[in-house]
Order: C-alpha cells, then sequence, then structure tokens
C-alpha cells in the first residue's frame, strides 16, 4: 500500500494539533488548547481520507490483476 499527500498532511495536523493542545494546557490557555483538539480531528479526518484513497486504489489494482488474470487462455 502507497501513501498519498492526504495521509501525510493529515498526520502531520494531528502531530501539530497534539503540541498545541498541550501547549494551551500548560500554559493556561484554553482557545489553544481547543484549536489544537480541532487541529488534531481535522488532521484524523484527512488522514482517514487518504487512507480510504489507498485502499480504493489498492482494490482497483487488485480487480484489475484479477481481470487480466481470467482473459488468459
Amino acid at each position: 500500500m502507497g501513501i498519498n499527500k492526504d495521509q501525510v498532511d493529515g498526520r502531520v495536523k494531528e502531530a501539530a494539533g497534539k503540541i498545541q493542545e498541550v501547549a494551551g494546557r500548560v500554559t493556561g490557555s484554553p482557545s489553544q488548547e481547543i484549536k489544537g483538539k480541532v487541529k488534531q480531528a481535522v488532521g484524523t479526518v484527512q488522514s482517514g481520507f487518504g487512507d480510504a484513497k489507498e485502499r480504493v486504489k489498492e482494490n482497483a489494482r487488485e480487480e484489475s490483476r484479477q481481470d487480466a488474470k481470467d482473459t488468459r487462455p
């Protein structure tokens, strides 16, 4: 299975959001903590979308391989 831009960007956002959340908690800034949680959620959705795209690609490749195998004499 490959890796696509949405997977990478999503996981980066998740990590950055976690850092922002913890920093907000440590500094006593509820708004930064909330922004971090939101960024994590956005990253989770984006990386999930990237994962889904990869599964679709892999399934299409597998079907193509199967079709080629079925058409051989």
